[in-house]
């Protein structure tokens, strides 16, 4: 099968032929705009206020044809960039017989052009370019959607992004905000002395965080690899080299399950910091949120998901125990008691494992009955340290983990802790991990005897946290999806989506 087997865009190649017979190459280069619509209508807004509502001085604009209409020996059109779209308008006489012949047969809805031309505005009132010169830029082949229906099917959106970016100017703004949320990011740890490095994709252990890998091989080295879960053991063996405040923003894969909040391959920032602790994090976390926040302009009151989404007040802090009882409503006189838990997660219809530690079932009660309550910005601090390894360990209580998590809507949106440095810990730790990966758990850590041996070498006293950014941009442009805010998502492949339609 042909790609443009379509007797419409066969059509339209057979135009790109014509055009090249009257010598019009279809597909020019070398060809320049001279400003965005956006700067050219601030530039000449200033003809509204004249008699005559028009300037002589002409400018070259570029831009997508969305719209034409023929009306004998004058056209009208509306054309678009990235910046904003404006009305067009050539005559027979204004652009020439030959030119004005060819493109009324050959330009089409789809086509991108180059028009030389001055600001004026027409008898209905609206501000418009009278173009002088039309060049097309480059032929479309494909049609767009019929435009009263625009493109809403959310499959075609998320597969052809390019189109949905054509079609819903929004997207294309939605985009931008993430890329200024993200180097609003960089540039708030380079102001505070963080250096931003890079560190290894492809790692020889799976680590780093309690997910499962996608698995590779390298076949010069004839090693598996794994796509990295987490840069975390990797930046904190730099902090052990003497880097004191570090950050990355990339990418982490984990082989999970996908969700409104989940992708295979996601972004996020983590960052260490050496001399500090877990409670200068959550002081820095909230200054970054309201430095975002301002950033884009946003209320204090950020609307998300039919929630109101308060950062006007400082930040709550609860610890994970009381979180529990005060927000989950359960009886404090359950905590510690193994099988009680086990009895209120059966009667509440929840799975209920008895294999798992208290931490992990103290982590089902919370994930239950606490999470989804958590709608402004809330530290939970004080973790159970089996849920915690690679977090240093409370000198009040060993069983509590120096640690918090953000949630906000609701969702996790960064974790962070003291990080655990004494080696001799860490390596018991590691020990645990793989009893439990023995006993079924395929997402605990592997041991990783190089970290071991490079905190063997001494770690200053150290913070670290990790952001997830694709759920930062959800918040704050108010999606639903983790897919609305990854330029290209995973998606399941066309064949399985038409044998699971077919079993339907």
């Amino acid at each position: 099968m042909e790609i443009f087997d379509n007797v419409l865009e066969q059509q339209r190649i057979e135009k790109a032929d014509e055009l090249r017979n009257l010598g019009a190459n279809p597909y020019p280069h070398f060809l320049q705009k001279d400003m965005s619509i956006t700067e050219f209508k601030a530039k000449f807004d200033y003809i509204k206020e004249l008699e005559n509502k028009r300037c002589d001085e002409e400018v070259t604009l570029g831009g997508r044809l969305k719209l034409k209409r023929v009306a004998g020996k004058s056209t009208f059109g509306n054309i678009e960039d990235e910046s904003a779209n404006i009305q067009i308008y050539y005559s027979r006489d204004s652009i020439g017989e030959e030119d004005y012949a060819k493109f009324k047969k050959n330009l089409e809805v789809g086509d991108i052009v180059l028009v030389k031309g001055y600001a004026f505005i027409t008898k209905t009132g609206e501000f418009s370019i009278h173009v002088s010169k039309l060049v097309l830029a480059s032929k479309a082949i494909c049609l767009l959607p019929e435009k009263f229906h625009g493109l809403v099917d959310i499959e075609t959106r998320y597969r052809q992004r390019y189109l949905d970016m054509i079609m819903n100017p929004e997207v294309r703004d939605d985009f931008t905000k993430r890329s200024i949320i993200v180097s609003t990011i960089r540039r708030f740890f380079e102001d505070k002395g963080f250096l931003e490095v890079e560190t290894p994709m492809m790692h020889p252990i799976a680590g780093g965080a309690n997910a499962k890998p996608f698995v590779t091989y390298h076949n010069a080295l004839d090693v598996e690899r794994f796509l990295r879960i987490a840069p975390e053991l990797y930046l904190k063996r730099l902090v052990v080299g003497g880097m004191e405040a570090v950050f990355e923003i990339n990418r982490n894969f984990r082989n999970e399950g996908m969700d409104l909040t989940h992708n295979p391959e996601f972004t996020s920032i983590e960052f260490y910091w050496a001399y500090h602790n877990y409670k200068d994090l959550m002081n820095l976390t909230q200054e970054l949120f309201l430095t975002l926040i301002k950033r884009l302009n946003l209320d204090e009151i950020v609307e998300f998901d039919d929630m109101k989404i308060d950062f006007s007040k400082p930040f709550a802090r609860i610890s994970y125990k009381d979180a529990l009882v005060d927000i989950g409503g359960l009886d404090v006189k359950i905590l510690d008691d193994k099988t009680a838990i086990l009895a209120k997660l059966k009667s509440d219809g929840f799975e209920a494992n008895d294999k798992l530690d208290m931490g992990h079932l103290w982590a089902e009660l919370f994930d239950n009955y606490v999470e989804a309550k958590l709608i402004n910005p809330t530290f939970i601090t004080d973790f159970p340290i089996s849920i915690s390894p690679l977090s240093r360990r409370s000198d009040e209580d060993s069983q509590i983990a120096e640690r918090f998590e953000l949630f906000i809507a609701g969702r996790e949106l960064a974790n962070g802790f003291n990080e655990l440095n004494d080696p001799l810990d860490q390596y018991a730790r590691f020990k645990a991990q793989i009893d439990a990966k023995n006993a079924g758990d395929d997402e605990a850590h592997e041991m990783d005897e190089d970290y071991v041996r490079a905190l063997g070498y001494a770690m200053p006293p150290t913070a670290g946290e990790g952001i997830g950014i694709d759920r930062l941009v959800m918040l704050l442009t108010n999606k639903k999806s983790i897919r609305d805010v990854i330029l290209f998502p995973a998606m399941k492949p066309i064949k399985n989506l038409e044998t699971q339609e077919n079993k339907e």
